[in-house]
C-alpha cells in the first residue's frame, strides 16, 4: 500500500483505534461515485469514537493526481490509499467498489461486503437505504458488541485483477 505521496504505508499500524475500515473506491465508477455523502457521514459519525477509515484505490494505473482529484470533485475524506498491487484487495476480500471491509487491531477481518442496500443489483436502485450494514457493523465494534454479519454481497463495479 501507498500513500498519495508514493511511499509504503503500513494503515493497520495506528494504536488505540477500535476499528479500521476500508472503503474500496473508484474514480471512474458511478455506484461508487454515488456513495461519497454516505461515505461522508460514516467517517463524520465513527471518527470520534476510534474508527479509522481509508479509501482505498485498488485500480494500478489511477494516478495520485487523478485520486486527489477525484477526492476534492466529491468532497470525499482526503485519508486515501493505493493498492495498485492488490495486498488490501486480498486481504479484505474485495471484489468491487465501493465495498467495505472492517478490521478490529491485529488484522481480524470481521467483515466485508457493502456499505447498504441501495443497490439491490446493477441497474436496481432503490431511492434510499433501508439496512445500513456498515453502520450497524460499527456500531457494534465500537460498543463492544458482536458483529451482526461478517458480510453482504456488494453491488458495484469489479475490481480488475492486477496484470
Amino acid at each position: 500500500m501507498f500513500d498519495l505521496a508514493g511511499q509504503s504505508f503500513d494503515p493497520f499500524d495506528t494504536a488505540g483505534v477500535k476499528a479500521i475500515v476500508f472503503l474500496f473506491v473508484s474514480t471512474d465508477c458511478p455506484i461508487s461515485n454515488r456513495y461519497a455523502p454516505e461515505i461522508r457521514r460514516v467517517k463524520e459519525k465513527f471518527a470520534r469514537a476510534g474508527v479509522r477509515l481509508w479509501l482505498v484505490y485498488a485500480d494500478p494505473d489511477t494516478s495520485a493526481d487523478a485520486i486527489k482529484k477525484h477526492l476534492h470533485d466529491y468532497q470525499l475524506p482526503p485519508e486515501a490509499l493505493r493498492d495498485p498491487q492488490h495486498g488490501l484487495v486480498r486481504l479484505s476480500q474485495a471484489h468491487v467498489t465501493p465495498e467495505a471491509a472492517v478490521f478490529l487491531p491485529g488484522r481480524q477481518l470481521v467483515y466485508h461486503g457493502r456499505i447498504d442496500n441501495r443497490y439491490a443489483d446493477l441497474g436496481k436502485e432503490r431511492p434510499e437505504a433501508t439496512q445500513h450494514d456498515l453502520e450497524d457493523v460499527l456500531e457494534a465494534v465500537v460498543h463492544g458488541k458482536p458483529v451482526p454479519y461478517p458480510t453482504a454481497r456488494a453491488v458495484g463495479c469489479y475490481i480488475s485483477d492486477v496484470k
